[in-house]
């Protein structure tokens, strides 16, 4: 990705800040794909570099990390077709490495958080990175009671039915096991599982992806006996909430897990050095084939549970444990087409189909092209990308993908190009209507005109609003909105959202009876137009979410939400903040609180209003919101602490924990730590051998304490 992309120390903090806000809603998009609906679109390397450049932006612009950043985000939203289940201890991500230097980092990083000089002993463990489903398992007087998802860490789903029904996972405990315990683990299946599963499944016409889509799609049944009819596996590896200590170390609970009846994969090893690390490593990587289970890479964790409890935690992983991904597994086949997709937001996507080719043991047939410049061999920042080799249909490309559906295409095999192949030429039409399609300056994607009219974008828009995490309209499927928006009779046809709430009222009035037409009846018709009205209230985030406003995706309409609690107010706030030449003015106040809130940052702002300033935009809401009431937002609480809310800095020498281990502990009780002191500074921590801070927070009077009596304050709360 590093190739495509212009370098971060190159960015201006404009594009810097329009760069992070992109990726927030793309990743959360992939998230949501993976986590939620088992049907990844793009290959774990992809993602990985997709998260590594935010990474590398925030800290080169730490001023600019926004409150939804993926750095500050688990997983995804429990889907709903599960009752949720509050995890009391998150079940955290872990951060990826990718080279035996990030490794290397890794340690150190541990090593100076915890002021551990290099000479003493650090013991670690190794176990194999299972590509499964994250599953807590709750047993409450040593029996099973609860079974949930990984979720977005914080609520996953209940599948404690499907869950009982494998039979490697203990019902009961021993009597040695505490009161109350979560064990936590990998649901995973077999590869051989998997394709006798998968022969199985053809005669039905559905097949899965992989192993990991398989596992996943089997444990989500609403029927318990599908799930026991699939050949479901479990590695347990970790635990949550506990009502007394395991042990002392991470491999003396894991085994104990064993003991309690538990599969835990017998590769994990402690580890004393980066030397043994790295073999452990390449020996697990050389038997990666030959293991009957997809892996994607290696866990390390400090080994002794007192170390693992003074590193913490960051926003959304522990600091303690880290992923050593594998490298991304590559083959060759042939480009045979490439088709333009064209999303809901107009935007024209290339996708490469290919002849079908096993990577890593899945057949893959269609790969990401990304956009029109990346076909041409030219990166964003304009400069060529594979020595400026262009992709043509006929190609031999190489393929790579790291066990995802959708790969994606890294280079051509020019030796093997045929002699009538001719560069490919991006369309200046949408090929769903016809309608120019336009580059803006400064963006990579080309974007379709017709709005509405286009019938690409406008399925997709209605599809997004009655989507799980937007309205959630059971019964209005993919199939649904296409039917109801091709029907030639104007009593069944949906071309806006509102028509969805006056469908019922012109069937009434019509002589064309929708329970009359195949593929309905009376009793789906009756529940359709209920699971409708059921939605005629709904949450102002998911109200706000469902329009498809650009840049606001689920987190951001519910910053959005939280803020202003009310929808007239957020649309009275927009509509304030226009200006006749269309962009937001910054002497407005109206546009001055938009663009204020923590989260929201200019090119967010912009996208709401220029949504409220469209005529045609306000027509069609207006005739929703006489179908639709969204619901005022009740305010969120905060964190209760004496700190919470102040700006706290740092200084001198710290004798009792480390700098970095001060920082998380202020930032775990809500205070916000700063690196220089200003008039915004409400606290200072100052350790022997503070100086220039300390004569700063001296001359602007304000309060200095030394680190005994930061323990002492943070006590009280």
């Amino acid at each position: 990705m590093s190739e495509t992309m212009k370098p971060v120390e190159q960015l201006t903090e404009a594009e810097a800040a329009a760069e992070l806000a992109r990726l927030a809603a793309e990743i959360a998009e992939h998230d949501r794909s993976y986590y939620a609906e088992d049907k990844p679109t793009i290959s774990d390397a992809a993602y990985d570099a997709l998260r590594l450049r935010n990474a590398a932006i925030e800290s080169h612009f730490p001023e600019l990390v926004r409150a939804d950043s993926p750095s500050m985000r688990i997983g995804a939203e429990p889907t709903g077709a599960f009752a949720p289940v509050v995890h009391l201890r998150p079940m955290l991500s872990l951060d990826n490495l990718f080279t035996d230097e990030d490794v290397v980092d890794f340690i150190g990083s541990v090593r100076r958080f915890l002021a551990y000089p290099a000479d003493r002993e650090l013991v670690f463990t190794a176990e194999p990175k299972i590509d499964g489903l994250s599953m807590s398992l709750r047993y409450e007087n040593r029996r099973l009671v609860t079974a949930a998802t990984r979720g977005d860490g914080t609520t996953g789903e209940n599948v404690t039915a499907n869950i009982r029904t494998i039979g490697e996972i203990p019902q009961h405990l021993p009597a040695d096991a505490p009161d109350l315990i979560e064990v936590r683990g990998e649901v995973y299946m077999r590869r051989d599982d998997f394709f006798a599963l998968n022969q199985r499944m053809a005669e039905t016409g559905q097949v899965f992806a992989n192993p990991r889509n398989s596992a996943a799609g089997s444990l989500r049944q609403k029927d318990p006996a599908v799930t026991r009819s699939r050949p479901l596996k479990f590695f347990a590896y970790a635990w949550g909430e506990t009502s007394e200590p395991l042990g002392e170390t991470q491999y003396e609970v894991v085994q104990r897990f064993a003991d309690w009846g538990f599969p835990v994969n017998d590769l994990m090893v402690r580890c004393r050095s980066v030397e043994e690390i790295m073999e452990h490593y390449r020996a697990i990587e050389a038997e990666r084939a030959e293991l009957p289970y997809d892996i994607d890479g290696v866990v390390y964790k400090v080994d002794r549970l007192d170390l693992q409890e003074r590193l913490g935690f960051r926003s959304r992983s522990p600091r303690w444990a880290t992923a050593h991904k594998f490298p991304a597994e590559k083959a060759t086949t042939v480009l045979t087409d490439i088709d333009i997709q064209v999303g809901r937001t107009g935007a024209l996507t290339p996708v490469a189909r290919l002849h079908p080719v096993t990577v890593g043991g899945v057949v893959v047939t269609n790969a990401t092209l990304h956009n029109e410049d990346y076909i041409r061999g030219i990166g964003n920042n304009g400069q060529p990308i594979r020595e400026g080799r262009d992709i043509r249909i006929g190609d031999t490309v190489l393929v790579q993908r790291a066990g995802d559906v959708i790969p994606q295409i890294l280079d051509v095999v020019l030796e093997k190009r045929p002699a009538d192949a001719v560069p490919y030429v991006f369309p200046d039409r949408c090929p769903a209507c016809n309608s120019h399609a336009v580059r803006e300056e400064g963006e990579a994607v080309r974007r379709c005109t017709g709005g509405l009219i286009c019938p690409a974008q406008a399925v997709e828009r209605l599809r997004h609003f009655v989507s799980r995490n937007a309205l959630d309209i059971e019964g209005l499927g993919e199939k649904q909105i296409e039917f109801f928006f091709n029907a030639e009779d104007p009593a069944l046809r949906i071309r806006s959202p509102a028509d969805i709430f006056t469908l019922k009222a012109r069937q009434e009035r019509s002589l064309t009876k929708l329970e009359n037409i195949e593929g309905f009846g009376t009793v789906s018709v009756r529940k359709l137009f209920a699971a409708i009205d059921d939605k005629r209230q709904v949450e102002f985030s998911r109200f706000l979410f469902g329009l498809g406003i650009r840049h606001v995706g689920e987190t951001n309409a519910k910053r959005l939400a939280r803020h202003f609690l009310n929808f007239s107010v957020l649309r009275a706030a927009a509509e304030n903040a226009l200006v006749p030449t269309g962009k937001g003015d910054p002497g407005n106040a109206a546009w001055q609180e938009l663009n204020g809130i923590s989260g929201i940052g200019n090119v967010v702002a912009e996208a709401v209003v220029e949504f409220f300033a469209e005529e045609h935009n306000r027509e069609v809401l207006d005739a929703l919101l006489k179908e639709v009431t969204p619901l005022d937002e009740q305010p969120v609480g905060e964190v209760s602490s004496p700190v919470a809310g102040k700006t706290v800095v740092f200084t001198g020498a710290l004798e009792k924990m480390s700098r970095d281990e001060a920082k998380a502990m202020a930032e775990k009780l809500g205070a916000k730590v700063a690196g220089s002191v200003s008039k915004k500074t409400d606290l200072v921590v100052a350790g022997p051998g503070a100086g220039s801070k300390l004569k700063q927070a001296t001359e602007l009077g304000i309060e200095v304490i030394d680190e005994d009596a930061w323990f002492e304050r943070v006590a009280k709360g």
